[in-house]
């Protein structure tokens, strides 16, 4: 919408008065069209979440072993805790294991306390390492590492690979969408509805929670050469995702 005004001088000129335009003031006046229906169709939303979940075979091992050494003196035991060490890391890349890296290395002394007084009586060293293995081959290495020198199995965990995580997160995406869609019709249905178009998209999660640890911290003892296979047995994991749509009607 336009709108102008127009002001100015008067003089005679003869017997007639004449106005000369002096200044010409232009205000024009913006509209935006549809910014009232906008409100309307954000406002009319209907925001619902849905879920999905896969589970899949887990057929990895992730363990966590080590060394510990206790002796008189820091050196003896340290050195000791490093030859029993590079035995135990030989043997794992033998086995071509997947994932190893040192995850501890520790040289504390101990004490004794007699008569309330503290006195340090040795050393302790420890080393360990955590590695992946195919779980179907997990319980013989563990009985050859403990042969090798490990003295201790500090958590076995059971994971499926990366590829089928990454798969199953896509499915797991997919169950979730199609579940949050499904709420949403039955909703629109239930009021006499109809559904629009998808506003927003959110993707809340899709993820794998932590795998359950199987053994918590155990010791090797007695004659590692009469240890029978040690059974490892795997189990499934679960995938979770959740999205939210926002859906106009």
């Amino acid at each position: 919408m336009h709108r102008a005004a127009v002001s100015g001088s008067l003089f005679r000129a003869g017997n007639f008065w004449k106005v000369v335009p002096w200044t010409l003031v232009l205000c024009l006046v913006f509209v935006q069209p549809g910014s009232a229906q906008e409100k309307e169709r954000l406002a009319r939303t209907l925001s619902v979440s849905g879920r999905g979940v896969e589970s899949i075979p887990t057929t990895l091992s992730q363990v966590n072993l080590g060394v510990e050494v206790q002796g008189k003196t820091a050196a003896e035991v340290q050195q000791e805790a490093a030859r029993r060490s590079s035995a135990v890391v030989a043997l794992l890349k033998s086995r071509n294991v997947d994932k190893l890296q040192t995850t501890g290395i520790s040289l504390n002394p101990v004490y004794s306390y007699t008569n309330n007084v503290q006195r340090i009586t040795g050393y302790a060293a420890s080393n360990t390492v955590s590695f992946r293995i195919a779980t179907e081959k997990a319980g013989t290495l563990l009985d050859e590492a403990v042969k090798a020198g490990a003295s201790q199995i500090s958590g076995v965990s059971f994971v499926a690979s990366d590829e089928a995580i990454a798969s199953a997160q896509k499915q797991a995406l997919k169950e979730a969408t199609q579940d949050a869609r499904q709420q949403a019709d039955a909703v629109f249905s239930a009021l006499g509805f109809q559904a629009k178009e998808v506003v927003s998209i959110q993707i809340n999660n899709a993820s794998a929670p932590p795998p359950p640890i199987l053994l918590q911290r155990a010791e090797a003892k007695g004659n590692a050469g009469n240890i029978s296979i040690t059974p490892v047995v795997g189990g499934e994991q679960q995938v979770e995702a959740s999205v939210t749509l926002q859906i106009s009607y």
